[in-house]
C-alpha cells in the first residue's frame, strides 16, 4: 500500500472517520494519565492527537513508515517523539511503554503477527497492546457504500474482507498468535454526517487507498457510472455514515 499521499488528502478521505474513532479506541485501550503510550502506524496523527490530549506530548511516541505522515505529525505535534519505521521493526527498547496501540493499521502490516509481537516486546509486563480494524467482512466499514456500488457494476471489484483483522474475532487470534494473554474483544462504532453527496464523493478522487486506487483505474465513462450508482444507492443528503471497527486488546505477559 502506497502512503505517499499528503496528510491533508488523507484527513479529507479517511481522517473524517479515524478522528472520531480515536477517543473510543484510546478508552478501549485503557489509556489514562501517567502512562507512556506508543502509537503504531500513526498516519497523520488522528490517534496521536487524542493521546496528546489525554497524556501530554512528552508521554506519547509515534511511529509510521510513511515519510509524509511522519513529517505531518512532527509539524502538528513538535513535542512528540516521532520515528519513521514499520511496525515489524520498532526502533524502541523492550519494556518501554505502558501501552502500545495500533488504530486502523494491522491490515496494512506486511506481517501482522510480527508487528503485534513487536508491540508486545516494547510494552512492559502487565501493560496493554490494542488494535482495531474496520469491519470489512460484514459491511460495517465507512466505505461500504462505495464498494457496494462498485460491485454492482463490477463483480470483480476488490473485496477487503480478507485483510488481517477485518473479520469478527480475527484480531484476537492474531494477538494470541503473537504471544499476548487475556485477550478481550469489542466493536467500536462512529457516525459521520455528510451534508452533500460531493462532500462524501470528492475525497475518493484523491487516489488514496484501495478505493481511490480502484476509482483511478477506471476510464471516464466507468467513473461516471460508478458516481451515478453511488448517488442512486446512498440516502438523500444530508446523510450519516455509520462505521464499525473490530477491536482487541490484551495484557502483556512477562518477557
Amino acid at each position: 500500500m502506497d502512503f505517499t499521499v499528503s496528510a491533508d488528502a488523507y484527513d479529507r478521505f479517511m481522517g473524517r472517520y479515524s478522528v472520531p474513532l480515536a477517543p473510543l479506541f484510546a478508552d478501549f485501550g485503557g489509556v489514562s494519565p501517567g502512562q507512556r503510550v506508543l502509537d503504531v502506524g500513526c498516519g497523520p496523527g488522528a490517534l496521536t492527537t487524542e493521546l496528546v490530549t489525554l497524556l501530554g506530548a512528552g508521554s506519547v511516541v509515534a511511529v509510521d513508515p510513511s515519510s509524509s505522515f511522519v513529517d505531518a505529525v512532527r509539524q502538528r505535534h513538535p513535542d512528540v517523539q516521532v520515528h519513521q519505521a514499520g511496525a515489524e521493526q520498532l526502533p524502541m527498547p523492550t519494556d518501554t511503554f505502558d501501552a502500545a496501540l495500533a488504530q486502523l493499521v494491522v491490515h496494512f502490516m506486511a506481517d501482522p503477527v510480527a508487528g503485534l509481537r513487536e508491540m508486545i516486546r516494547v510494552t512492559r509486563a502487565g501493560g496493554i497492546v490494542a488494535a482495531c480494524v474496520w469491519d470489512f467482512e460484514e459491511g460495517g466499514g465507512p466505505l461500504t457504500g462505495f464498494w457496494s456500488a462498485a460491485r454492482d457494476l463490477d463483480p470483480d471489484a476488490p473485496d477487503q474482507s480478507d485483510r488481517a483483522g477485518a473479520r469478527r474475532g480475527h484480531l484476537a487470534l492474531l494477538l494470541a498468535e503473537a504471544g499476548a494473554a487475556q485477550v478481550e474483544q469489542d466493536a467500536l462504532s462512529i457516525s459521520v454526517r455528510h451534508d452533500t453527496f460531493e462532500d462524501w464523493w470528492h475525497p475518493f478522487e484523491s487516489g488514496f487507498g484501495p478505493a481511490g486506487t480502484y476509482l483511478a483505474s477506471l476510464d471516464g465513462p466507468r467513473r461516471d457510472r460508478l458516481e451515478a450508482r453511488c448517488r442512486e444507492t446512498l440516502p438523500e443528503p444530508p446523510f450519516t455514515v455509520t462505521a464499525t471497527a473490530w477491536a482487541a486488546r490484551a495484557r502483556v505477559p512477562a518477557h
